[in-house]
């Protein structure tokens, strides 16, 4: 008896572990009926792949929203463009061709699709659905809302796919070269938003196509639609749907005369006297024509006056530190697209005992640990601070600086501090139209003159460890006839040594190496 058991439970042990050991995606629970569309596009080896309940995991079906706008005729006829973030919180798209009745759906129609039976692959570059039709459509919500999704244009061009099918904000974003009164959205167009060059692509019969009046800088809300290139390689398109998409920030350029471009802010040794800024001219200046001013902001928590700064960038300081100090750019001159400094009297490029870049272009400079900035600053050990609280730098126009000045250009390191107060009144720091920064918010339109205002957040960070000379170099491209930043600048940091030259200030250096081939090169203008 006592055996017959025991071959009982042995046999039982065994079943358990025969289906214990059977394949299960989603062991203990049930499958879901829909795949995610990331999960979906993965399937995608570079053939044809007829789209199976076996090879979509179990599931047949997406449920997505939809993004496409058939109104404006500016997308791939037939398709069906929808997207979801049901997989690692990641946003992917797909292009489902489903004829003619892909026109009858609107953005933010909720949809469910049957696409077993379908086949995932590539017509012209651009990854879609084929062989199903609208009956395999079924809209269950409309309205949706649909989040804006601001995407860089370099993060686009890397990564195709990635962003292929979705909906995209192009923000900031300007034509280059600037378009004729007379020319119209019609063919391919050239747009950069401060990262790089996209093609905003308008078909012949868009309802849009000869309409003129291109704006200086605008938002464009569009679908990224991919071809292929003659050499097989993926090409991104930018498409607005309707005129709608398209939403005007300016008509006229903003050009700064003056970008801030560099600075040491801990040199070896004692800082007194032996920190300066970099600038670069973007057009020829003549400085006791046109004066301007560079002011200087730290934060730390001893600066005077404490709290936040009531008057901004006009704040001053007290009678042992500042939390403002003013330079006055009045003699001299720059030329279109050179160098420029502001800082210490000792012009040395590492603190004492280091190389002389006395033969620079030093526009104003004097010791500012013993005498007090032009107007406002106490005299100081420390022009730039070397950690903790934020400390920032802003170039204006003109030398009557107060609260309600706004400046050319602006540029912070962290983000500590008493810095904004949304009050009321409102107080802090003003910004500029940068690349950085926007006085105007460019999606919801709002206005916040202020860094630590609304998006205004971007700051460069401190390096460490303290003392050990880092120079930061901000290397980007200005265009001065757009008015507007092409490549937006990067923070890299460097270490200056005693024997350094002003070669490595203003020329590419660090130089070129196997992991960068380009070196870094110094902000500069495009030609």
């Amino acid at each position: 008896m006592k055996r017959n058991i025991f071959l009982s439970l042995c046999f039982l042990a065994l079943s358990a572990i025969w289906v214990g050991c059977e394949k299960s995606n989603y062991p203990g629970g049930v499958v879901s009926p829909y795949i995610p569309i990331f999960d979906l596009r993965s399937l995608y080896k570079g053939t044809d792949l007829n789209l199976t309940v076996d090879n979509m995991f179990g599931s047949s079906k997406i449920s997505a929203v939809v993004v496409s706008d058939h109104s404006g005729n500016n997308l791939p006829a037939g398709l069906l463009i929808v997207q979801d973030k049901k997989r690692l919180n990641e946003l992917r798209g797909i292009s489902i061709a489903i004829g003619p009745e892909a026109a009858n759906y609107v953005p933010g129609d909720s949809v469910v699709v049957e696409i077993a039976g379908g086949v995932l692959k590539r017509v012209n570059g651009l990854l879609q659905i084929t062989g199903v039709d609208g009956s395999d459509v079924t809209k269950v919500a409309s309205g949706k809302t649909i989040p804006a999704n601001r995407v860089g244009a370099n993060l686009i061009l890397s990564n195709p796919d990635k962003y292929e099918s979705t909906l995209v904000a192009i923000v900031k974003a300007g034509f280059d070269p600037v378009p004729a009164p007379t020319a119209v959205y019609g063919g391919e167009k050239i747009i950069n938003d401060g990262f790089d060059n996209l093609t905003l692509f308008t078909e012949a019969n868009a309802t849009f196509a000869n309409t003129s009046g291109l704006p200086f800088t605008a938002n464009y809300y569009g679908i990224i639609i991919s071809k292929q290139g003659a050499d097989g390689k993926i090409i991104p398109e930018h498409r607005i749907r309707t005129l709608n998409d398209v939403v005007p920030l300016s008509s006229t350029p903003e050009i700064a005369d003056i970008v801030i471009s560099g600075f040491i802010n801990d040199v070896s040794g004692t800082d007194g006297n032996y920190e300066y800024i970099q600038l670069m001219a973007t057009r020829d200046i003549d400085f006791s024509v046109t004066p301007f001013s560079v002011v200087v902001t730290n934060n730390a928590g001893t600066a005077q006056p404490t709290g936040f700064p009531v008057n901004g960038w006009a704040t001053g300081g007290g009678s042992t530190s500042f939390r403002t100090f003013k330079f006055n750019l009045t003699t001299g001159t720059a030329a279109k697209g050179t160098f420029f400094y502001v800082g210490g009297s000792t012009k040395l490029i590492n603190g004492a005992s280091s190389t002389s870049i006395s033969n620079a272009n030093w526009i104003r400079s004097f010791n500012y640990t013993t005498t007090n900035g032009d107007g406002f600053g106490t005299k100081n050990t420390n022009l730039l601070a070397n950690s903790g609280n934020a400390f920032g730098m802003a170039v204006f126009k003109g030398t009557d600086v107060t609260k309600d000045t706004q400046p050319i250009d602006v540029i912070f390191v962290a983000a500590g501090g008493s810095l904004f107060s949304a009050g009321p009144p409102v107080v802090g720091y003003k910004i500029a139209n940068t690349d950085y920064y926007d006085v105007i918010n460019p999606i919801t339109l709002q206005s916040q003159p202020f860094y630590r205002q609304g998006s205004n957040t971007i700051n460069l960070t401190y390096t460490t460890p303290s003392d050990a000379a880092f120079y930061y170099k901000l290397g980007g491209i200005y265009n001065a006839n757009l008015g507007r930043w092409v490549k937006a600048r990067t923070q890299t940091n460097f270490r200056l040594t005693a024997t350094s030259t002003l070669e490595e200030l203003e020329g590419v250096f660090p130089a070129a190496t196997t992991e960068n081939p380009d070196g870094v090169a110094p902000t500069r203008l495009k030609q």
